[in-house]
């Protein structure tokens, strides 16, 4: 039986994924901090989901991970869903620094640790994990949000470099969607393109599985960012592009 395991399986994508490899045979590894999340998919799958508390922002999350791997007999897939994200134009340091947390300190602990399981056991795996086109340009109301996106992104690539530089059997997937209806979203604000967890779950887990390197979530985003790239800083500092976020609750 193949093995994933999910951190930020408690709510919106990493949810729903859960829901769905367990269906589809896999033995499934829910990591989160809500505890009555995991206990639904627990009880809701009692064959397949193994469930661990997890707050990536504690040092000790890492030695969580490990019992899980340990109490799941392994891991062929390590699946990084955990993140927040603040509307603040206000650059309030409490919102700036919970963002960087968890999306920056807290994503290279997890998958820090979860190359190390794969390297340091000669164990051929998958790391893939959902950042966000948000990180292809500084935005903003987004400004620590869209940074930690960058940095996830530029981290996938320089341990995807490091493995082949080792020798590990580690692949890559970078998952980058584009506005998706889940908490991390304003209720009642109204986003661009904006994608249902049914339509962009299944386009997801095709990403991952199926060993795309870099997949934006969808074609309609992926035309926007080829386009947004080509903008010049000189002229992207100066768009005021209207957007509304709010911290998740993953």
């Amino acid at each position: 039986m193949n093995k994933i395991i999910i951190m930020g399986a408690t709510s919106g994508i990493g949810f729903l994924v859960a829901q769905r490899m367990a269906e589809k045979g896999w033995k499934v590894g829910a990591c989160g901090r809500n505890v009555a999340s995991l206990n639904a998919l627990k009880s809701d799958y009692p064959d397949n989901i193994f469930t661990a508390q997890i707050d990536i922002t504690r040092e000790k999350a890492t030695e969580r991970l490990t019992a899980l791997i340990n109490e799941m007999g392994g891991m062929d897939v390590y699946f990084h869903v955990s993140g927040v994200g603040y509307d603040n134009t206000e650059l309030s340091e409490d919102k700036e620094m919970k963002t960087l947390e968890t999306n920056v300190i807290g994503f290279a602990r997890m998958i820090g640790e979860a190359y190390r399981y794969f390297r340091d056991n000669k164990v051929k795996g998958k790391i893939a994990a959902v950042t966000s086109v948000a990180g292809t340009k500084g935005i903003a109301q987004l400004a620590a949000y869209s940074s930690s996106k960058k940095f996830q992104q530029t981290y996938l690539t320089a341990l995807n470099q490091l493995a082949n530089n080792e020798g590990a059997s580690i692949k890559f997937c970078d998952i980058r969607p584009g506005w998706i209806h889940t908490p991390l979203l304003k209720e009642g604000y109204s986003y661009p393109m904006e994608m249902t967890l049914d339509y962009a779950v299944p386009r997801i887990m095709k990403a991952m599985l199926r060993g795309k390197r870099v997949a934006t979530v969808d074609w309609r985003w992926g035309i926007l960012t080829s386009l947004w790239r080509l903008i010049p800083t000189s002229l992207w500092v100066r768009l005021n592009i209207p957007l509304n976020m709010k911290l998740s609750d993953k």
